[in-house]
């Protein structure tokens, strides 16, 4: 491992840590009183945005890091900023926090299991990761390591001193961040002659997907028949990945492929347009009804 990947690994696991100090023990207990709804909220996250993103990569001709890209982004879980759009929706903010904390625990298996079944069972992306001399077992124990420890040492820290994770959490959330941003504008800005319209096309297809993953919630709300207040809960964490979870991967993994990381960034700035557009829709529906 090089330095930058070294670094890049620290990043990404200060990113994970900081998240899990967020997670409080009232997150799970609310998953106690409202299973069916949280469910709701996992099967697309996990089954139908992931297995759906797998049949679309088949069937369509696509870059192979394209097409890795769009898996990574559907097999990441919901990042906190769906709490944020579902609360401003007047969604049911606490299925949301539950859905996010659930989700979190459940990406440390699912995500490095999603992605690296997925990967190597497509044709094209499979022979991409064999020409960069890239073994998907090693991406799954990477990603388990990098995601498992700093999740179990977050989740403790938290439990076992609330006061000092709640110092922690904001500063290391926002350090996290600007430095794994500051590692993929440099990346871009060496590769910039090689950003121009062609990525339209790109931006076209990650506002698809997205949509797609948007659909997949409210049909999953739709099938289990939740409340409204839940429905739009469901709607946003299946839409809203946590594309900055894919970004340090990426960097880490993937050395920064550009492909890839032009769709996991169009990805996280699209779903927040996305999501507060859905926000507005709904404010606005309610303020008619007198809601």
């Amino acid at each position: 491992m090089s330095t930058q990947q070294l670094v890049l690994s620290l990043v990404l696991a200060t990113m994970v840590f900081s998240v899990a100090l967020e997670l409080k023990v009232d997150d799970f207990r609310r998953v106690a009183q409202a299973p069916r709804a949280v469910l709701c909220g996992l099967v697309p996250q996990f089954l139908l945005l992931p297995g759906a993103t797998w049949l679309a990569t088949l069937v369509l001709d696509l870059p192979p890091s394209t097409e890795a890209a769009m898996i990574l982004v559907a097999a990441c879980p919901g990042g906190s900023l769906s709490n944020v759009v579902t609360h401003f929706g007047r969604g049911n903010t606490a299925l949301s926090v539950s859905i996010s904390a659930v989700a979190s625990l459940l990406a440390l298996f699912l995500t490095p299991l999603n992605f690296t079944w997925m990967v190597s069972t497509n044709p094209a992306t499979a022979d991409w990761l064999r020409e960069l001399s890239i073994d998907p077992s090693g991406i799954w124990w990477s990603l388990l390591a990098l995601l498992a420890v700093p999740m179990t040492l977050g989740l403790t820290l938290g439990h076992r001193s609330p006061a000092l994770a709640a110092k922690l959490r904001k500063p290391l959330g926002t350090f996290s961040l600007l430095a794994l941003l500051a590692f993929i504008v440099a990346g871009l800005v060496r590769e910039r002659h090689l950003l121009n319209a062609q990525i339209l096309p790109t931006f076209g297809l990650v506002v698809l997907h997205n949509a797609a993953g948007l659909l997949l919630g409210w049909l999953s709300a739709r099938a289990f028949r939740v409340s409204t207040r839940d429905g739009r809960a469901v709607m946003i964490e299946g839409g809203m990945q946590n594309s900055g979870l894919a970004l340090g991967i990426i960097a880490v993994q993937f050395n920064a492929d550009l492909g890839m990381v032009i769709v996991a960034s169009l990805w996280g700035i699209w779903h927040i347009v996305s999501g507060m557009t859905l926000a507005l829709i709904w404010r606005t529906r309610d303020a008619r009804s007198g809601h």
